[in-house]
């Protein structure tokens, strides 16, 4: 797959630096004409391609949406607008309701000044990597590779021209559906949501207080620029203190674009995506749901998760890091659940995609089933200290490369000796490695994770 717009999850970057609205427009276009063209290996589009549209909260996002729109509908296709919405409820809609393909305009977790464009397949699912290529193909003007003798892609002429259509109604489907997998009432609850100023920022609310919880909410007065500032699944102490303050059942803090979520129980302690695996692999064992006994999780898991999900009779299948390749695994081997430590979870029987609204009613419905506590479900998970450094770089590769740095890493493992473990990775989406450092002693993994930090920097 060509990654020079897009990443393992999009084309994302600095809007009008690194991503512009003659991007989106570029991409608009290409898809408008893309679903009935001869490149199109899928099911080709009956009558007008249909693509159907959400976005989180940034200022950018706004714009963005526009010039998407507007390349769509001069390639012929129609744009169906959900407006705010979160990346799993596009997903949803995709599938369920027969779109030609998805788009939600986010940067997840990034700040407001990123933002991206999320491409999603017929299926709910990521986009096909050879059709992203020609996407950047067709943005670099190279036509040729699309078999276009032209300067440009043919543009919709009188009423061929595309549309615009309001959807907002395939948003409050979507919350009706998740409203329809729980099986309880939470009206004895008392939950915390942190919606990090985000897409989730009134759906948490309505689906919770739907299902009769009383809800504490933060994060819930987006501006554009606020979006995961001090909240959110990235900045967990806020709601860690609004679950104690208030003393709460439970919280979920959710990211930009609500694909994941983080927990917090009725002491106020963070319940993290390894955490909440442990106790949804359970849950599905006890029900005969979890095919072959197996989660697929990632490099970036703890050890400690791992190994207790062996005590519990569960096996563990690790892949690279990023959602896509904790899919790809689910389908080839047809597992059922999957999922990553920064709380993007999978549960193949309901989703696509990561979904933190799906996370957070079906944790709050083991709480129901078993009448516990959160604290009581996570408990038998021992969790090795963990600590991860991120270091902006020029170049990724030679920092991961760098003899200096590799010798650094050498010295660290030999001071764990066997009892933890230290992972370099380069971000997918930032010009940035992370130093991750597991080990005994949480104050040894910052100092690991510093010394390895401050090579990588000396020697980029």
């Amino acid at each position: 797959m060509s990654n020079k717009y897009f990443g393992t999850d999009g084309f994302r970057g600095e809007v009008n630096v690194d991503l512009t609205a003659e991007h989106a427009y570029k991409i608009g276009r290409f898809l408008g004409w893309y679903f009935t063209s001869p490149l199109c290996t899928t099911d080709k589009s009956k009558g007008k391609p249909q693509i159907v549209i959400g976005k989180d909260t940034r200022r950018s996002s706004y714009m963005l949406e526009y010039a998407l729109c507007s390349g769509i509908i001069a390639s012929g296709g129609y744009a169906y607008i959900l407006h705010v919405t979160t990346t799993p409820s596009v997903s949803y809609v995709v599938r369920t309701e027969n779109f030609d393909c998805g788009i939600m305009i986010t940067a997840s977790h990034n700040p407001f000044y990123d933002n991206g464009i999320k491409l999603i397949n017929r299926y709910g699912e990521k986009f096909d990597d050879n059709a992203t290529a020609l996407i950047e193909k067709y943005i670099d003007g190279q036509l040729n590779n699309l078999g276009i003798d032209a300067e440009d892609l043919p543009l919709a002429k009188r009423e061929n021209i595309g549309a615009i259509v309001d959807y907002v109604s395939g948003r409050n489907r979507y919350v009706g559906y998740l409203i329809s997998l729980a099986s309880h009432s939470y009206k004895h609850l008392k939950i915390g949501l942190d919606c990090a100023n985000g897409a989730v920022w009134s759906i948490a609310k309505s689906v919770f207080e739907a299902l009769g919880a009383t809800t504490y909410v933060v994060g819930d007065t987006p501006n554009g620029t606020n979006i995961n500032e001090g909240c959110g699944s990235t900045h967990i102490e806020n709601l860690c203190k609004l679950v104690r303050e208030q003393h709460l059942d439970i919280g979920f803090a959710f990211d930009g674009d609500a694909d994941r979520c983080i927990a917090v129980d009725e002491k106020g302690n963070e319940v993290d995506g390894d955490k909440m695996m442990y106790i949804l692999a359970n849950r599905l064992k006890s029900r005969g749901m979890l095919n072959e006994n197996t989660v697929v999780a990632t490099i970036m898991s703890n050890s400690g998760f791992v190994n207790s999900l062996k005590k519990a009779g569960v096996n563990c299948e690790l892949t690279t890091v990023g959602d896509r390749f904790v899919y790809e695994r689910m389908q080839q081997k047809d597992f059922d659940l999957g999922g990553e430590q920064s709380g993007h979870i999978i549960l193949k029987k309901y989703a696509t995609t990561g979904d933190g609204l799906l996370t957070a009613i079906m944790i709050t419905e083991e709480l129901c089933d078993k009448k516990t506590t959160l604290s009581k479900l996570a408990e038998p998970v021992f969790l090795y200290p963990q600590y991860t450094k991120n270091v902006r770089v020029n170049s990724k590769e030679k920092a991961i490369q760098s003899k200096a740095v590799r010798q650094a890493v050498k010295a660290v493992e030999e001071k764990i000796d066997g009892k933890g473990r230290v992972l370099l990775r380069k971000s997918g989406t930032e010009p940035v490695v992370r130093v991750m450092v597991e080990c005994e002693s949480e104050v040894q993994c910052v100092e690991f994770a510093q010394k390895i930090a401050d090579v990588i920097v000396e020697s980029n």
